[in-house]
């Protein structure tokens, strides 16, 4: 195991920083020797990480989304579970559920057998080939951070991350993902063809008989103390206001939307979307060395932040408009000051 350590003597912001800085480049340094490619999809993931979100990835099979969250696993020295959603997966196959157990005085009970939702880490693998029921089990988790099984509330351990794949849901045999389900999760992350410069290096690494080894990086303790840094990071009342002016635009029908939401969306995103901007513009920030959330860190995290949060009308599904171009049009259309939009 190599860990970074948190320094445990009082430190300057300056040291806090750079504490931050030098874990957040070696966990991308350590996923990088098994993952090819896809720079700013582990960029993203590492954000929600430490931003204390969820993760969504979506793209056809074989692209490496569930390589990169099982190598994210083995870099952080935490409980992680994984759990592969398919049509026969019931509540209580995730949740857990009351067994009769026959106890040292030959008594037998009801004693709740956990599943294996409780861990710290929690790859849900292809999560849209489950029932709506069953990713309905879902949504108190990642939430609330408890479940309710057995007849009780049962808290989950903080941190606790969900880090789901999932197929394009025109793919056979798939269910698209409750819209309450899908806000639940900080980012969505779209994983995409490698290149050919990419591709080779993947068949040079897989078909040679090596096997990379990755080194334990971060524990519990210290993934929450950084997570606290985060919180503490200020966004000036500007920032502030240009990310929740680039929500209020996708609302649709209201006198702050944008002109292509009323013409593409039936639905803006919710009061999450701009959360998410806020504390993914922290947590780049940070990775950077700055103490400061800047206009370019919320531009950052507009499309896996607001991309699965809108909801496109009948007009743009039969155009080809999807919500990456309304976003991009969005960040086009506002000004970063409230003053360019009086001039």
């Amino acid at each position: 195991m190599c860990f970074v350590v948190w320094n445990q003597k009082p430190m300057n912001t300056e040291q806090h920083i750079q504490s931050f800085r030098n874990t957040y480049a070696a966990l991308q340094n350590e996923i990088v020797k098994v993952i090819v490619g896809h720079t700013a999809i582990v960029e993203h993931t590492l954000i929600a990480l430490f931003g204390g979100g969820h993760v969504l990835l979506e793209g056809v099979p074989g692209l490496g989304k569930t390589l990169l969250i099982r190598t994210l696993g083995e870099v952080l020295d935490m409980p992680f579970n994984r759990i592969q959603f398919t049509p026969d997966l019931m509540p209580a196959d995730i949740l857990g559920t009351n067994l009769v157990m026959e106890t040292d005085t030959g008594r037998r009970e009801f004693q709740f057998q956990r599943g294996p939702i409780f861990a710290h880490l929690i790859l849900a693998d292809e999560i849209n080939r489950a029932t709506p029921k069953t990713q309905s089990a879902m949504l108190e988790a990642m939430q609330e951070k408890q479940v309710t099984a057995g007849g009780e509330l049962r808290k989950l351990t903080e941190p606790f991350f969900v880090m789901a794949t999932q197929n394009p849901i025109d793919q056979e045999g798939t269910y698209p993902l409750p819209e309450a389900q899908l806000d639940r999760f900080f980012f969505k992350i779209l994983v995409g063809y490698p290149s050919a410069a990419d591709l080779n290096e993947v068949i040079n690494r897989t078909t040679t008989g090596t096997k990379t080894e990755v080194n334990k990086v971060l524990d519990r303790d210290t993934l929450m103390d950084l997570m606290k840094l985060v919180r503490e990071v200020p966004v000036a009342s500007h920032v502030k206001d240009y990310a929740v002016r680039l929500v209020l635009a996708t609302h649709p029908k209201t006198d702050t939307a944008a002109p292509i939401a009323n013409q593409y969306l039936r639905f803006g995103s919710s009061p999450r979307g701009a959360q998410t901007l806020i504390l993914a513009g922290k947590v780049r920030a940070l990775a950077q060395g700055r103490f400061n959330v800047s206009f370019e860190d919320i531009q950052a995290a507009a499309l896996p932040a607001l991309r699965h949060r809108l909801i496109p009308n009948f007009e743009a599904e039969a155009e080809g408009i999807t919500t990456d171009h309304i976003i991009a049009q969005i960040l086009r259309d506002v000004p970063v000051t409230a003053e360019m939009v009086d001039a």
